[in-house]
């Protein structure tokens, strides 16, 4: 059995496309459709051990993917991911900067040096790889780049510092689709509200109960699929695209247009979710309701 897209066979034969943060969760599951489209995957991450892990399944399904270690916050490891992609492929046709993280503490808590490794590791190092990529080959190639963001409509209470970041990762994006069309560089970015990933399972016991609460208050009242990620992103990232760009396309069941004075006080029915990333498994966390 192997990943289940509802995108043609071969969409991305001969394609290269990086991915970073690809040795778990949402970035893993990339990996496998866009190899399984026929591209050749770039993974990238600071763990080689993940890496290796998701290169090993990525192979025995029959894609073809390459793991390079890089902190995205180093300029010059970023640099030579890059260069090295190009001298393997000859090419990068598309960039998905996926990789990033943060931990829950109230804004008064936050230290400088906390705000500023946060803001660099969702949006400097997203910066650097957008450079570099548009630098050395985009700019006179083409190319697609599509940021992954988050549900960071209305504030982010508890998370100010990757909301700050993420905000301007949007700006970003919209800047970058402004300046970079004429050469034919499409950027556009992707938010996942609630997604069921393996990111649950790194949160403390105390955001637990929050978590088992989320779904319940969305108008589609369950949480997103790692695979409903993916195929935003492998749209964004084809040809069927081309004539969008400085999009944010939003993945998170309706959650920001839920108000207060709104309650969800019928059953929901008729709610299916796509799941076709067939090495997905569940959270612990959701396991437990």
């Amino acid at each position: 059995m192997g990943y289940n897209s509802v995108f043609a066979p071969d969409l991305f034969k001969g394609r290269t496309i990086i991915v970073t943060g690809g040795g778990s969760g949402l970035g893993r599951c990339m990996a496998h459709e866009l190899a399984h489209l026929g591209a050749n995957v770039v993974i990238v991450g600071r763990n080689p051990e993940k890496l290796d892990k998701v290169v090993a399944e990525i192979t025995e399904d029959g894609g073809k993917v390459t793991a390079m270690t890089c902190d995205i916050r180093e300029e010059t490891q970023v640099i030579a991911v890059i260069d090295q992609t190009l001298e393997k492929f000859g090419a990068i046709h598309g960039l998905v900067n996926n990789a990033g993280g943060q931990y829950r503490t109230e804004m008064k808590t936050i230290s400088t040096k906390g705000f500023e490794a946060v803001v660099r590791n969702n949006l400097t190092g997203g910066f650097i790889f957008m450079r570099e990529a548009y630098l050395r080959w985009m700019e006179a190639n083409g190319g697609a780049i599509v940021n992954i963001i988050a549900d960071i409509w209305n504030g982010w209470p508890e998370f100010a510092h990757s909301g700050a970041a993420r905000g301007g990762m949007l700006t970003l994006t919209e800047t970058a689709a402004c300046e970079w069309a004429h050469s034919g560089v499409r950027v556009n970015s992707v938010a996942p509200g609630g997604i069921a990933s393996s990111g649950f399972d790194t949160y403390p016991p105390e955001i637990t109960q929050r978590l088992l609460d989320y779904a319940g208050k969305v108008p589609l009242p369950r949480y997103g699929t790692e695979a409903e990620i993916s195929a935003a992103v492998v749209f964004l990232l084809s040809p069927a695209a081309a004539y969008i760009t400085g999009t944010c396309l939003r993945v998170d069941g309706g959650a920001p247009n839920g108000r207060q004075t709104w309650t969800q006080d019928y059953e929901a029915r008729n709610i299916p979710e796509f799941n076709g990333f067939h090495r997905a498994v569940q959270p612990e966390v959701l396991k437990r309701r």
